[in-house]
C-alpha cells in the first residue's frame, strides 16, 4: 500500500464515476491538498488496483472514503488490504464514513455504528417563492472565520483547508443567507457530469434552505439529505426531486454533537 498522486486520484475519480457515485468534476484535486498524506493506492505490477482516502481532519477526527478495487480485480483480497491500511492511518480517531447501506454489517465489524442515511434526491428542482429576508449573498464577501465557525455548527472538525478551496474552486458558486447581520445558511453548488451537486447546504430554517436550493439550481441538481432532517427530506420532495439511491453514514463510537436538522445536503461522501 503506497499513498496515492495526484494522477492516481484522477483515475479514482474515473472509478467513482463509473460506480455512479457522480463525484463532482475536479473534487479529487480539491480533495488532495486537505490530506495529502490521506490517499492511498494498492498497486499490482506497477498498476493501481485499488483505494481509499483516510483523511484525518481536526485533531481527533477522521473520514473514509473513496473505498474501491477495480472491477477485474475483486474477490482477491486486495480490497480487504487497502480497507486495513486506511484504518491504521486513522487509528485513535473518531472516524467516518459513508457507505452503501448493504454493506452496513461488514462496517459493524471494523466498530462502526449506524448514525443515519444520507438520501440522495436527483432532479430539476422547482424554486421556491423568495422569503423576506433571505436574499443569498456571495460568501467572498464575507470574513472567513465567520464561515468556518458556522459550517463548525455541522461537522465534527473544523475543515478549513477542505472550505477555502470548496468555496473559492472555479466552477463552484457558493452562497449565504444573513439575518441580523449573522449567517443563518450556507449552500455551495459544483458541476458534476449532467448536474450540479449542491453541498454543504446548511440552513437555520426550511425557508431559508430553500432560498438557498433555489438561488443555486440551474438545470438537473443533486441532494444527498439525512434522514433524520425530516424537514430537508420534505424540502427535496416539495422541490420535485426524487430519491434515487441512499448511503449510510456511520462512525466508530458515539455520533458526533452535530446539527444534523440543519444539514439540507452534505458536502460530499468522501469527506463528510
Amino acid at each position: 500500500m503506497a499513498p496515492a498522486g495526484v494522477d492516481d486520484l484522477g483515475l479514482i475519480a474515473q472509478w467513482a464515476a463509473a460506480e455512479g457515485w457522480l463525484p463532482g468534476d475536479g473534487d479529487e484535486r480539491l480533495f488532495f491538498p486537505v490530506d495529502p498524506g490521506g490517499f492511498l493506492v494498492g498497486r499490482l505490477d506497477g498498476l493501481v488496483v485499488s483505494s481509499i482516502s483516510a483523511v484525518r481532519q481536526g485533531t481527533g477526527h477522521g473520514f473514509l472514503g473513496f473505498y474501491l478495487t477495480a472491477p477485474d480485480q475483486r474477490g482477491r483480497g486486495y480490497g480487504l488490504r487497502t480497507w486495513q491500511a486506511g484504518m491504521r492511518r486513522l487509528a485513535g480517531r473518531h472516524i467516518g464514513l459513508d457507505g452503501v447501506v448493504a454493506q452496513q454489517d461488514n462496517y459493524r465489524k471494523s466498530g462502526f455504528r449506524h448514525a443515519w442515511n444520507n438520501l440522495r434526491f436527483r432532479g430539476t428542482a422547482r424554486v421556491q417563492a423568495a422569503v423576506p429576508g433571505t436574499a443569498p449573498v456571495d460568501v467572498r464577501r464575507l470574513g472567513f472565520e465567520d464561515l468556518a465557525a458556522y459550517d463548525r455548527r455541522f461537522f465534527p472538525a473544523r475543515r478549513d483547508t477542505f472550505l477555502a478551496l470548496w468555496i473559492s474552486a472555479p466552477g463552484h458558486r457558493a452562497l449565504a443567507v444573513l439575518r441580523d447581520g449573522k449567517l443563518a445558511g450556507l449552500g455551495v453548488g459544483r458541476p458534476a457530469g449532467p448536474v450540479v451537486r449542491i453541498g454543504p447546504l446548511h440552513a437555520d430554517t426550511p425557508e431559508i434552505a430553500a432560498r438557498l436550493l433555489g438561488a443555486l439550481a440551474s438545470g438537473p441538481v443533486v441532494l444527498d439529505v439525512p434522514d433524520r432532517n425530516r424537514d430537508g427530506v420534505e424540502l427535496a420532495r416539495a422541490a420535485g426531486l426524487e430519491q434515487i439511491s441512499e448511503t449510510a453514514r456511520m462512525y466508530t463510537g458515539e455520533p458526533p454533537d452535530i446539527d444534523v436538522r440543519g444539514i439540507y445536503s452534505v458536502a460530499s461522501l468522501e469527506l463528510g
